[in-house]
C-alpha cells in the first residue's frame, strides 16, 4: 500500500510539473505576431520611425512585428484601437505629443491617463524658429524687439489649428511677450512653402524640414529648442543661449499598450526599445531623420504625459485655441 501511494504521489507530482511547464511555455512573451499601430498616415515622419523601430523590435524578439498605420479622426481612430485591444502586449501603439493634445481639443472615446499602459518614450525632436530672409532680424533678441514694435503685424505659419506647432508657437509668443497672427496650414510642408515664398514671415518647425532651406539661404534660423545645439547646424544657438530660457518645444515619440498590460510584458518592451535606441548606428539613423534618442521608463513616461496634459491645457485655455 505504501509503495502504491508513493507511486501515485510521484505520478501526480510529475503531472503537476508538466502542467506547470506547459503553462509557463504559453506565458512566454512574445510567442506570436505583434501589431505596432500608429495613428498617422503612411509616409509621415512618425510612420517612418514606426517602421524603423518595428523592424528592430522584430529582430530582437524573434517574432514578426507588423506596422499598422491607422490614420483618421485626428489620430483618434488608431489610438482608440489600442485602448480597446486585449492587454496582452500584442497590440501596441506609437504616438507623439499629440496623444495628450487631441483629447484636450475634441471629444475622444478614451482617457489618456486611464486607458493606456505607458511603456516609454523612444525619440524626440526639437524645433527651430525660422524667418523669411526679408525680416530685419538676425538674432532672437532682434526678432522679439521687431515683433514688439509691430504687434499683430507678423504672420506665423503652423501645420494646423490646435497642432503641436500651433501650441508651441503660442507658448513662444507668451514667453517672449509678443503678439503675432496665426496662419494655419494643412501640414508642415505647405506651411514652410509659404514661409519661403514670403506669404508668412515666421514659423517654428522641426529641423529636418527647415535646415535644407536655411543652408541654401531661403530661410533664416534664429534658435532651436532643447538643451544643446544641433550637430548639423552648430552655429544655431539654443533659445536659452539666445536669451529666452524656459522655452520647451520637445516633440516626443512614445510607446503605449492598453491599460492592464502585465508589468512583466511592459518591462520587457521597455527594455527592448531601450536597447534598440542604444545602438550607435540606429542613433545615427535617427539623427539623420531629424530626431534624437529620448528614452524613458514607464513611470517617467506617465509623469511626462501628466505634465504635458497640464501644460497644453493651460496654453489652449489662455489662447482660446480650437481644433480645425
Amino acid at each position: 500500500m505504501v509503495k502504491f501511494r508513493t507511486t501515485v504521489a510521484r505520478i501526480l507530482t510529475a503531472g503537476m510539473f508538466i502542467a506547470s511547464a506547459g503553462a509557463a511555455a504559453q506565458q512566454v512573451y512574445p510567442n506570436k505576431l505583434i501589431r505596432l499601430i500608429t495613428p498617422f498616415a503612411a509616409g509621415s515622419s512618425t510612420s517612418t520611425l514606426t517602421y524603423l523601430v518595428g523592424k528592430k523590435l522584430s529582430d530582437r524578439v524573434g517574432q514578426t512585428v507588423v506596422v499598422d498605420p491607422r490614420p483618421g479622426g485626428n489620430t483618434i481612430i488608431g489610438t482608440d484601437a489600442v485602448a480597446k485591444a486585449s492587454p496582452d502586449g500584442y497590440s501596441i501603439l506609437l504616438v507623439t505629443s499629440s496623444f495628450v493634445i487631441v483629447p484636450l481639443l475634441q471629444p475622444a472615446p478614451y482617457d489618456v491617463a486611464r486607458d493606456f499602459a505607458p511603456i516609454g518614450t523612444i525619440a524626440s525632436t526639437e524645433f527651430v524658429l525660422a524667418l523669411h530672409p526679408s525680416l530685419p532680424a538676425n538674432n532672437l533678441k532682434e526678432f522679439i524687439a521687431l515683433a514688439k514694435a509691430k504687434p499683430g503685424q507678423l504672420n506665423y505659419s503652423t501645420s494646423g489649428s490646435g497642432t503641436f506647432t500651433h501650441l508651441t508657437s503660442e507658448m513662444f509668443s507668451a514667453l517672449a511677450g509678443i503678439k503675432m497672427q496665426h496662419i494655419p496650414y494643412k501640414g508642415s510642408g505647405p506651411a514652410v512653402t509659404d514661409l519661403i515664398g514670403g506669404q508668412v514671415q515666421v514659423s517654428l518647425q522641426a529641423p529636418v524640414i527647415v535646415i535644407p532651406h536655411v543652408k541654401t539661404g531661403k530661410l533664416k534660423a534664429l534658435a532651436i529648442s532643447g538643451e544643446t545645439r544641433l550637430q548639423t547646424l552648430a552655429d544655431l544657438p539654443t533659445f536659452t543661449e539666445a536669451g529666452l530660457p524656459g522655452y520647451d518645444a520637445k516633440l516626443w515619440f512614445g510607446i503605449l499598450g492598453p491599460a492592464g498590460t502585465p508589468k512583466a510584458i511592459v518591462d520587457k518592451l521597455t527594455t527592448e526599445f531601450g536597447s534598440i535606441m542604444a545602438v550607435p548606428a540606429f542613433r545615427d539613423e535617427l539623427v539623420s531623420q531629424g530626431m534624437n534618442p529620448f528614452v524613458t521608463n514607464p513611470d517617467q513616461f506617465a509623469a511626462l504625459i501628466k505634465a504635458d496634459t497640464s501644460r497644453f491645457a493651460k496654453i489652449i485655455k489662455a489662447g482660446n485655441i480650437k481644433a480645425d
